[in-house]
């Protein structure tokens, strides 16, 4: 029994690694789709979150068969459902990817306002925080896990700023109002893969350490 679990734990891993990859490639093409103005990259994002959404079916069905069939206990159960709970952020970093991919295809196709509005920055931070979260995952590291929840206050103070400037900018030019809440949309999308990745990390914890530090003050 312990041998046929082992396998399924590694099979886990590798299933979750692979998602992992997907994920953090398509997140940087959307991006790159979105500042570049580049609708063919965009429509390659929209259709490659199919393969995305049906890993992370494959991923939740081998978690259940193994709960099902090896009742494990301890840090192999925590492994397991911490895989599940990533499985889920994984997808919907996905999917916002896909989304801020549509967001781009439209806003590239209206005329732009002329508020100085630099999303590069905010796009640059969520990507790294993402690719921090997965190698925290990769390599079981606690530490890095816990520079990714301080990372994400970062992008929420971005997104605070961000939402000010584009309020301001609508008083300004009320023409570009369908242009200002398309980026108003991309950056809520970018602060909520920021909270995605923080989850992950968050997950990486408890799997490692059996601390549960969601909702929890930095003095805690």
């Amino acid at each position: 029994m312990a041998k046929h679990l082992e396998k399924e734990l590694e099979r886990l891993k590798k299933l979750i690694y692979s998602l992992s990859a997907r994920v953090d490639e398509n997140l940087e093409l959307s991006v790159k789709s979105f500042l570049e103005n580049d609708l063919e990259l965009a429509q390659q994002v929209i259709d490659t979150d199919r393969q995305i959404d049906e890993l992370e079916i494959e991923v939740e069905e081998e978690c259940l068969k193994a709960l099902a069939l090896y009742q494990p206990v301890a840090i192999d159960l925590r492994f397991i459902i911490a895989v599940m709970k990533m499985n889920n952020d994984l997808e919907r970093i996905g999917d916002l990817a896909k989304d801020i991919a549509k967001n781009g295809m439209h806003i590239n196709q209206t005329p732009k306002p002329k508020v100085p509005l630099d999303l590069h920055q905010m796009t640059y931070l969520a990507k790294t925080i993402v690719r921090k979260a997965l190698d925290a995952l990769i390599n079981i590291d606690t530490y890095l896990a816990r520079e990714v929840i301080l990372d994400d206050d970062e992008i929420n103070a971005m997104k605070q700023e961000m939402k000010l400037e584009i309020a301001e900018a609508l008083k300004r030019e009320p023409e570009h109002a369908e242009s200002l809440m398309t980026l108003l949309a991309i950056t809520h999308r970018l602060e909520r893969i920021g909270d995605h990745a923080c989850n992950i990390a968050e997950d990486v914890i408890y799997m490692v350490e059996a601390d549960i530090v969601r909702h929890q003050t930095p003095e805690q």
